[in-house]
């Protein structure tokens, strides 16, 4: 059964080494530049920092954007129906309406909860 799996077992114990002893040697063979406060400082286009680089988004932010990305892949999903357009026939066109009136329902619902005013 080692002869099965002999050659397998080194393999993996190749892969597992190989990235570790090569982080090593890079670690004794790189450059130590010194630290300078002006290299430890953000970069902003040549601009000195008005204020820290680690500003804070409000919630409403994060939640627009998630917003965005359901609706924008769910509608990744029209693409396939309409590149089979004529062979799914009036079948697909009704579960499109379906799959639309769900999606429209879901976004008048959180425009009446208030979830994509901004401010």
């Amino acid at each position: 059964m080692l002869n099965q799996y002999g050659p397998i077992l080194i393999f993996f114990a190749i892969a597992a080494i190989f990235p570790i002893a090569t982080l090593a040697v890079a670690k004794y063979v790189r450059p130590r530049p010194k630290q300078s406060a002006e290299k430890l400082m953000p970069y902003e286009c040549g601009i000195t920092p008005e204020s820290d680089a680690r500003g804070r988004y409000t919630v409403r932010f994060y939640i627009i954007a998630i917003l965005f990305v359901i609706f924008d892949v769910e509608t990744i999903f029209l693409f396939p129906w309409a590149v089979q357009f004529r062979v799914l026939g009036l079948f697909g066109l009704v579960e499109m309406l379906v799959f639309l009136g769900i999606l429209i329902i879901g976004y008048i619902w959180l425009w009446k909860r208030g979830a994509l005013e901004w401010i």
